[in-house]
């Protein structure tokens, strides 16, 4: 009965090659190599497991169901990359789109951190960000999540500053204090209606679904409905996840396509069932109902109050996948600082080379922790180890100090 709203991300960022010490000072290339692009490689395997089968099943299901939407965002980085190396994805998206029931959420163009460290550079690459959708989709982005789904009191005042109607973030229990996270809430300055992230009914898709540890495996369709269901008709089940779910993280085989493809199918068979993109939820609030009809503006709405930030990573949600050790902060830390330096240079390729070292995944990369979170982490990075991760990282942002160094001299 309540009403549900998914929500997929799409992300790839620019991996580092093995960029030597020897190679300090020569004008070298740090993402790629001219015999074997990596990322090229990686993106191309993706996009066949995942983005070309995912897109296809999204696309038949809007078709045959008119009551079905959803909501995608794609990181500025991913763009680029489906543009260079499989421009399908870019043509299947934009038919996405043209339905009318597909929104695009904005974002950072370069999936970073920036609202954490730099507010400035926070709005540009939002900016930057909604320039890119609108080029290619010609829709402008009204809602937005963050890099990870980070939020914090300041980060929302920052969102809410930037004009949007609404934003996504994770439900985390020790800030919701008992309150139930099917309902809409808002920041503490009452200026930005927050969407909060159903984390046990979207990981039970994202990560548990082909789990046969998990004592309720197989998931079946009627199982999943029954727990959706579950929710009075004033509920918002926000379901959020990953766009990779589908084909790469849950492989083919598993069954994760026909899964979902019945459950939307079984869920819009009732006719008190609903599919809500973001924005419909934020901009209809006098129609619908909130709290049993209570709700009539943003001060009626529950606080969300996160004075120490959050994200969906990780079994703490909190910021220690990139954040947690030395070798992180240290990386990070000498990365915002050249800011000035930077744009005291005027130069659009050396801006974009800085901006893709914020992509958050170099510091997930660095990331040490152990047991579950550790494996996740492992699971997704490029290198043998974090540390390896950080010795390339460091020397590549040696070079670039240098490279910045030297044009200020000249």
């Amino acid at each position: 009965m309540p009403q549900v709203c998914f929500y997929l991300h799409l992300h790839q960022p620019y991996r580092l090659r093995d960029f030597s010490v020897f190679e300090i000072g020569h004008e070298r290339t740090y993402f790629s190599d001219n015999e074997s692009d990596g990322n090229g490689t990686i993106f191309h395997k993706v996009a066949r497991k995942s983005y070309h089968p995912t897109l296809t099943l999204l696309l038949e299901l809007l078709q045959k169901h008119t009551g079905f939407c959803f909501a995608l965002s794609c990181s500025g980085v991913f763009l680029e990359q489906a543009e260079q190396y499989e421009p399908e994805v870019i043509s299947l998206m934009k038919k996405l789109v043209k339905t009318g029931r597909v929104e695009i959420i904005a974002e950072t163009y370069y999936h970073s951190l920036a609202s954490l460290f730099d507010p400035v550079e926070f709005r540009s690459q939002v900016e930057l960000h909604a320039k890119k959708v609108y080029e290619l989709f010609r829709v402008r982005p009204s809602v937005f999540r963050n890099t990870e789904l980070v939020y914090s009191n300041e980060v929302g005042e920052q969102v809410a500053r930037l004009g949007f109607l609404g934003m996504l973030t994770e439900a985390v229990p020790r800030y919701l204090h008992g309150r139930e996270k099917t309902q809409l809430f808002v920041n503490t300055t009452h200026e930005l209606p927050l969407l909060l992230k159903h984390a046990q009914l979207s990981d039970d898709i994202a990560f548990r679904f082909s789990d046969k540890n998990w004592p309720e495996y197989p998931l079946s369709v009627e199982k999943y409905l029954d727990w959706v269901e579950i929710y009075p008709e004033d509920s918002i089940v926000n379901l959020f996840m990953d766009f990779e779910t589908f084909g790469e993280h849950q492989w083919v085989e598993t069954g994760i396509f026909e899964f979902f493809a019945a459950f939307v199918d079984h869920f819009l068979r009732r006719k008190w069932n609903t599919f809500k993109t973001p924005t419909e939820l934020l901009t209809r609030p006098h129609h619908q109902a909130q709290s049993r009809g209570k709700f009539r503006s943003l001060k009626d709405l529950p606080v969300y109050d996160v004075p120490v930030p959050i994200s969906w990573a990780d079994v703490d949600r909190d910021l220690t996948a990139w954040l947690e050790n030395d070798l992180q902060q240290d990386t990070i830390h000498q990365l915002y600082a050249l800011r000035p330096s930077v744009e005291k240079q005027h130069n659009a390729e050396l801006e974009d080379v800085w901006r893709r070292l914020q992509i958050s995944d170099h510091f997930y990369y660095m990331c040490t922790k152990w047991s579950a979170d550790g494996d996740v982490h492992a699971y997704f990075s490029p290198y043998k180890s974090p540390y390896e991760a950080y010795r390339r990282y460091s020397i590549v942002l040696a070079d670039l100090k240098e490279k910045i160094s030297a044009k200020e001299i000249h």
